[in-house]
């Protein structure tokens, strides 16, 4: 029963991103907004985890319409582009032609990805993991592919901030049905498998850009993507007052007590070194959950 579960949703997130991919317009993809606009804190801060990518294999697990692996590709790294949607990565193939770069590119299940072992310096999970049953086995496949030492970082929202919750009720047709926001428990899941694993929140006081959008320019949640929208703000849009509570949001959301109200968290960790007294051929095994 849980395998025809897990059938039905992948044939309804892979539907969905079909119809996301097909009426999507290349020019309407901005790459590099994606990992330095004023609005991509978290994607700053993954670009700092990572470091220098030059030379490196990045597997880029749910890629959407590639904004990560192109992005990734033009700083010189060798990238294979995943997703469940066969025209996500149609899309972000041809997209990456269109700029002269080269992507490896299959669409699978992100629990069942079939790569060598041990290949790849980092894989990277945008906003996927949230969409995602079987996180065991997702994690599982993750160490796998990774080289000792290998690199796991990701992305995505959690499940505690009322704002959040209230514009996910609303944005019924932006989203799929299936989606779940995670929460911290959800972190011991790869725990097991990266057990030097680390978060941080980002959006607290700068959600009042969503608020913004509600109720001052009335765009439609079930029209505009707001979570793609705000990589088109600028420091001449919107600087002058997002700065200042992008400030406040790095010193509140310092506070245990307070970050687990953020929008999104990003979580890392590393597979353990051949050697090291938490590794295991078998992978998780060795852990304790």
């Amino acid at each position: 029963m849980k395998e025809e579960t897990g059938s039905r949703l992948h044939e309804r997130e892979s539907a969905f991103h079909d119809e996301w991919a097909q009426n999507t317009k290349l020019e309407e993809v901005d790459i590099d907004s994606a990992f330095e606009a004023i609005t991509a804190p978290e994607h700053k801060h993954i670009l700092d985890v990572i470091g220098n990518i030059k030379g490196k294999r990045i597997a880029d697990i749910g890629c959407g319409l590639g904004e990560a692996s192109i992005y990734f590709a033009k700083q010189g790294a060798h990238v294979t582009a995943i997703d469940l949607s066969p025209e996500m990565v149609k899309f972000a193939k041809r997209n990456a032609e269109e700029l002269g770069l080269s992507l490896e590119g299959f669409a699978c299940a992100a629990e069942s990805i079939e790569l060598p072992e041990s290949s790849y310096d980092v894989a990277y999970a945008g906003n996927l993991i949230h969409h995602i049953q079987d996180k065991d086995q997702f994690y599982r496949g993750i160490y796998r592919i990774l080289k000792p030492g290998g690199l796991f970082i990701a992305w995505d929202p959690l499940k505690y901030n009322p704002i959040i919750e209230v514009y996910r009720m609303k944005a019924t047709e932006v989203r799929t049905e299936d989606e779940a926001p995670l929460g911290y428990a959800d972190l011991k899941e790869a725990k097991k498998y990266f057990p030097n694993l680390q978060h941080k929140e980002f959006w607290f006081f700068t959600l009042a850009l969503f608020l913004k959008y509600f109720l001052f320019n009335r765009y439609d949640v079930n029209q505009t993507r707001y979570w793609k929208r705000i990589l088109k703000e600028t420091d001449d849009t919107i600087g002058w007052w997002f700065k200042p509570l992008a400030a406040l949001d790095r010193y509140i959301l310092s506070l245990p007590l307070v970050r687990f109200l953020a929008w999104n968290m990003v979580q890392w960790g590393n597979k353990p070194e051949v050697g090291s007294s938490t590794h295991s051929s078998h992978g998780p095994e060795s852990f304790e959950s």
